[in-house]
């Protein structure tokens, strides 16, 4: 069975990459375009795994995380961060808001194949 990798992403160019580069790896690919759709999404399309920019309009990835995470229904889904924000204090914050992994932007389409392989558990 196909997994099912929600993208949560405002920025147009990145949904489009993404979203190639995750269809190539045989994905299939939910976009959420700022963090309340990624949350309404997550709760009825339970994807294997969310990669969610954390600056988003409507409701930042900080807030979508804290919802997913407190949900039940939602809070054992992998949650990668995909964010330009590189700092190490950004990374923490990040992984204490409940990430399971961080990607900076710009990143390379190795480790995002990299990061979903080992929090899946899976070749791609």
């Amino acid at each position: 069975m196909t997994k099912k990798i929600l993208v949560a992403e405002d920025d147009l160019t990145n949904q489009k990459l993404l979203s190639f580069a995750l269809q190539k790896m045989n994905f299939n690919v939910l976009i959420a375009s700022n963090g309340q759709e990624a949350v309404d999404q997550a709760n009825t399309e339970k994807p294997d795994l969310i990669l969610m920019d954390i600056m988003m309009p409507v409701m930042d990835g900080y807030r979508a995380l804290e919802l997913l995470k407190s949900n039940p229904e939602t809070a054992s889904i992998p949650i990668v961060a995909l964010t330009a924000r590189a700092m190490l204090s950004d990374r923490q914050r990040a992984k204490q808001a409940g990430c399971n992994d961080y990607i900076a932007k710009p990143f390379e389409i190795t480790e995002l194949r990299n990061v979903i392989s080992k929090l899946l558990a899976i070749e791609t």
